[in-house]
């Protein structure tokens, strides 16, 4: 990023072909820059063409080798996912009083101009409070050329915390998505929703994923397999236990018949609990913030409206190596409640020595305006698979810390 003080500004990529327009952003004048974001741009003839799918690890580092991603501070090993880079919060929190877009040709430090309220100093830490609407600079920063785009979701321990998190950017009209093309900063829209939270700079409540285009594709091409290309898939290396379902993806059911000797079905969130800090594992006890569910002998569920439940998938998966695959968030064919938050899963997991898939999606549940009512083994949601432009050099699971796999019923890290 060039440290001048334009705001907002668009400019042309280059090339009489080129057929839209390359997008800028600069600093503001009003928040001093960090005196070196990662070093100088990558020289124009530096190529990063390759194979198109999701990047995988090893070619996520040479994003940051070749300038492609930047940092405000020094990179730390543990963001680097099989196919994915946690992003870390900033120093700086703004209070809105609204979720909002920037919309095209707009900046985010615009709209933060006309909507922020108090600023929250996230050096030594600040709390988030439950109900309220945040947005924070990420320290991560982004030149993209024209065929690599990036999608982002939370963090599986973020999604477990009912934290509700999406990326907004520059000039962006969309959450969650940064095209092809883009060069600039990057905000993190934070709402906790059971829990007050307390962070810090350097935090990490979501992830980003790259995609590379090939010259046929497009930035709203369908990258999922097909129903076909999953029961093929399926058919080389199972990536379900039980029947194998499909419809615009894996089909999945949810377990109300109970787990274990104590028939366990859930979690739901208290009310009234305390803070929870994201950065301490281990830290909260268990009965201060969940009350347990076990199953009925009838095997339902009544969902209260906006209440927040940690429940489990019946079949238990696998994402062979050369693939990562995305829950879908919601599906008003199959009822009026959210299912999963952080709906991305990695390449690894649910592996086995077996060769058999070895881990429950744990779904975060959320229902809307009206109780809605759960019977074990009902359709709940989607997971969609992708192909990863070459298998990750470490997979989910095969080393470092993986908190999730094999999991059965799990709520996340933060518990004892």
């Amino acid at each position: 990023m060039d440290s001048g003080g334009r705001r907002g500004k668009a400019v042309a990529g280059g090339g009489a072909g080129r057929k839209r327009a390359r997008m800028t952003f600069d600093a503001a004048e009003a928040e001093p820059a960090p005196a070196d974001l990662a070093g100088p741009r990558r020289p124009p003839a530096q190529r990063l063409a390759g194979k198109a799918g999701l990047l995988p690890v090893q070619e996520i580092r040479k994003l940051v080798h070749r300038k492609v991603l930047r940092a405000a501070q020094d990179w730390d090993e543990g963001q680097f996912q099989p196919a994915s880079l946690d992003l870390r919060l900033g120093p700086r929190a703004h209070r809105v009083r609204a979720s909002f877009l920037p919309g095209r040709g707009r900046s985010v430090e615009e709209r933060l101009a006309e909507l922020s309220g108090d600023v929250l100093d996230l050096r030594a830490g600040a709390v988030l409070e439950r109900g309220c609407v945040y947005v924070v600079e990420l320290l991560e920063h982004v030149d993209l050329p024209e065929t690599i785009g990036a999608i982002v979701n939370p963090k599986s321990s973020t999604g477990r915390l009912d934290v509700f998190t999406r990326l907004i950017a520059d000039g962006v009209d969309v959450f969650d998505a940064v095209p092809g093309g883009y060069r600039g900063r990057l905000y993190a829209e934070v709402s906790p929703r059971s829990f007050s939270i307390k962070v810090r700079q350097g935090s990490r409540l979501n992830q980003i994923r790259f995609r590379r285009r090939n010259s046929q594709q497009h930035e709203l091409s369908d990258f999922r397999l097909s129903d076909a290309a999953i029961r093929e898939l399926h058919g080389a290396i199972p990536i379900v236990d039980g029947e194998l379902k499909v419809r615009h993806g894996l089909v999945m059911h949810i377990e109300l018949g109970g787990l274990g000797p104590q028939r366990l079905v859930g979690y739901r969130a208290q009310r009234h609990a305390d803070i929870i800090d994201v950065d301490r594992v281990g830290a909260h006890p268990f009965a201060e913030y969940w009350e347990t569910l076990r199953a009925r002998a009838d095997g339902r569920l009544i969902l209260d409206p906006n209440e927040f439940y940690i429940l489990a998938s019946k079949e238990r998966l696998q994402i062979p190596s050369g693939y990562a695959a995305e829950m879908v968030p919601i599906d008003p064919a199959m009822g009026e409640f959210r299912v999963h938050y952080a709906g991305f899963f990695d390449p690894g997991f649910g592996a086995t020595a077996s060769g058999r898939p070895g881990s429950r999606a744990v779904l975060e549940v959320r229902s809307h305006e009206v109780p809605v009512l759960l019977e074990d083994g009902q359709m709940v949601c989607r997971l969609a698979y992708e192909p990863m432009a070459a298998a990750p050099d470490s997979l989910y699971g095969a080393g470092g810390t993986s908190n999730y796999q094999g999991q059965d019923l799990k709520l996340s890290k933060h518990f004892s």
